[in-house]
């Protein structure tokens, strides 16, 4: 039996609320932290997602974390490591560097006694934060990481092509006409403007991604509750706020650098995202790994492709 742990309790409600504090501090300055980066002249067309030492890649809203503090700092690199981990490979961070937040989803177990008289065991999730830095920060790592990309930044050698591999195997009816674009739950279709009305084609693939992102989450595939986005503009914010961020995984993943201005229509959202952020400490951990979880269902519907035509 395992004892609430009341330090634990105390860490995960302040985990929450500092993570939020930092998204609400930027949507306070009208900038999308999750936008954000694509702009940073250091990537000069290249883009990633913040990666591990090991060139695995940071994921749910660890990556909103890194996007932000390497903004917010000027780092050209992707890469982040921890004290120990720059130790262990001979080198060391530089006196007075601070270091950046980022955030291990765990559970902890906790017997209860039901209204029957019998123990029944509770998984209780949480956030536990640590430390990392980033590689700009760090003396004595020689050449190991070369350009910062741990050779996981995606290749641009022939970005709409493989985009539009991508979506074509997700299965999803795309259909293009008109001058907006939107996912339609009764039809079960994806509407989209031609691409030739884009200013650019990656501004194409990363609404292309957006949209993905709502019918990821329709009811007969990963069950989020769309049904009152007509009809709540609470739920309406919320349901965009993840398809905005899984849109921002997406791209990075496929190696498309999204539109640097908002959307028009998502630009009134900003006070109602300021609004949910403030009253629900949560939201932005749930809200990112909800993109998450929709990201890893559309790589997914390319695993099983390939596994059908093996």
């Amino acid at each position: 039996m395992m004892k609430k742990d009341k330090g634990t309790s105390e860490q995960r409600v302040d985990v929450y609320t500092r993570i939020t504090d930092k998204m609400i501090a930027a949507l306070d300055q009208g900038v999308r932290p999750w936008v954000q980066p694509w702009n940073s002249k250091y990537l000069n067309g290249r883009v990633s997602r913040p990666l591990r030492h090991s060139g695995e890649p940071y994921s749910g809203i660890n990556v909103l974390l890194l996007w932000s503090e390497a903004m917010a700092r000027g780092y050209a690199s992707p890469t982040w490591m921890t004290f120990r981990q720059a130790q262990e490979l001979g080198a060391c961070v530089r006196k007075g560097e601070t270091s950046s937040m980022v955030v291990y989803a765990n559970r902890i177990s906790k017997t209860e006694t039901n209204g029957e008289g019998h123990e029944v065991e509770r998984d209780i999730p949480f956030l536990k934060a640590y430390s990392v830095f980033n590689i700009e920060q760090i003396d004595g790592l020689g050449d190991r990481y070369g350009d910062g990309s741990g050779g996981a930044i995606v290749q641009r050698i022939d970005r709409i092509a493989h985009a539009d591999a991508f979506f074509a195997a997700t299965g999803a009816v795309i259909r293009h006409g008109g001058d907006k674009a939107f996912y339609a739950p009764g039809p079960d279709l994806i509407q989209m403007p031609p691409i030739e009305t884009f200013r650019d084609v990656e501004s194409y693939y990363a609404t292309l991604a957006h949209e993905s992102v709502h019918w990821a989450g329709a009811t007969h595939r990963l069950n989020r509750d769309l049904s009152k986005y007509a009809k709540d503009r609470t739920e309406r914010a919320r349901e965009e706020l993840i398809a905005e961020l899984g849109a921002a995984f997406l791209a990075a993943d496929l190696g498309v650098v999204p539109e640097l201005e908002p959307r028009p229509d998502h630009a009134c959202y900003l006070a109602s995202w300021l609004s949910v952020l403030e009253n629900d400490k949560r939201f932005i951990v749930q809200a990112a790994a909800q993109a998450q979880r929709s990201v890893a269902f559309l790589h997914e519907l390319q695993s099983a492709l390939h596994r059908d035509a093996a």
